[in-house]
């Protein structure tokens, strides 16, 4: 009796086990995916990662979304002074999702989609803090367009850069936008033209990237020109990055008495006196990174 009585309960215990495993195995099944982009925040800087390897980081409508969000995130915060964006896995990104510019998507979707990678390139360039991309890897079509959005691109030595679309019937009429505004016309077309890919070091000689690295030195060189814009004052150097792109779309003195006018504005921040001051006194200066204006 005892001996059937131990079997029997041995049994039942086997079976909880089991269920148990089973219950766990379906629960580890359904644990929720990892985010397109992932975002941390140090003295200053943000770091904004394309978290997507293994669809080669493409811009879908989610990832512009969540890339959107994470730029737009306490953006006018004093804490916030620099963002770089950078990629997991071998492909920085290689533009759009193709999957979501099928007809079956509809065109109501495919405007959706370059109105938001369209919304997202311009709040690169529009927001107050200077945009860094960090590219180890291939960046292609809308991805190669991120990083001619960016302010400064630091890549390594075997980066490419492309814009392929005209391979698969869809010219990157979006991506010349940024990069025929970054590079020489006559370079840009070819590269619109053929799709064929360009070295680290031609993009660095035609302009699209600000510096070519070996890997081992990425993080650390990226991360240096961070830490040096840090080192100035915030709303100095949001009013002149805004003031560049606003007077690189003008006419040459048409753009003087934009920058003539912005000179006197930086002039009258508290800011711009106290970096004056500390010049003239032979002084670190000590910067208040808010837009008050200095009395008279």
């Amino acid at each position: 009796m005892a001996a059937r009585f131990l079997c029997r309960n041995v049994g039942v215990f086997q079976l909880h086990r089991t269920a148990t495993r089973l219950t766990r195995a379906r629960f580890c099944s359904h644990t929720e995916p990892e985010p397109l982009t992932l975002r941390q925040q140090s003295d200053g800087i943000r770091r904004i990662v394309l978290n997507n390897p293994r669809k080669r980081n493409a811009l879908s409508l989610s990832m512009l979304e969540s890339l959107r969000e994470n730029i737009l995130t306490d953006v006018d915060s004093e804490e916030l002074r620099v963002i770089i964006i950078s990629a997991k896995g071998p492909v920085f990104s290689s533009g759009h999702d193709l999957k979501e510019l099928t007809s079956t998507q509809g065109r109501d979707h495919h405007t959706k989609v370059f109105h938001t990678c369209a919304e997202v390139m311009t709040l690169v360039q529009d927001i107050p803090v200077p945009v860094i991309a960090m590219v180890n890897g291939v960046a292609t079509a809308a991805g190669c367009q991120l990083v001619a959005s960016c302010d400064i691109a630091v890549a390594t030595e075997n980066s490419t850069f492309a814009t392929p679309g005209v391979n698969v019937g869809l010219f990157c009429s979006t991506p010349a936008v940024a990069i025929g505004r970054a590079v020489p016309r006559k370079k840009a077309m070819e590269m619109l033209f053929t799709g064929s890919p360009i070295s680290a070091h031609d993009a660095l000689l035609h302009g699209l990237i600000s510096k070519v690295v070996s890997e081992d030195r990425l993080e650390e060189e990226t991360l240096a020109i961070a830490r040096r814009v840090c080192q100035s004052s915030r709303p100095v150097v949001a009013l002149g990055k805004a003031t560049f792109y606003r007077q690189m779309a003008q006419g040459r003195d048409a753009a003087y008495a934009t920058a003539s006018k912005v000179m006197v504005d930086n002039l009258a921040l508290t800011d711009g006196q106290e970096g004056i001051r500390a010049f003239i006194e032979k002084r670190r200066p000590v910067w208040s990174h808010t837009a008050e204006k200095a009395h008279d």
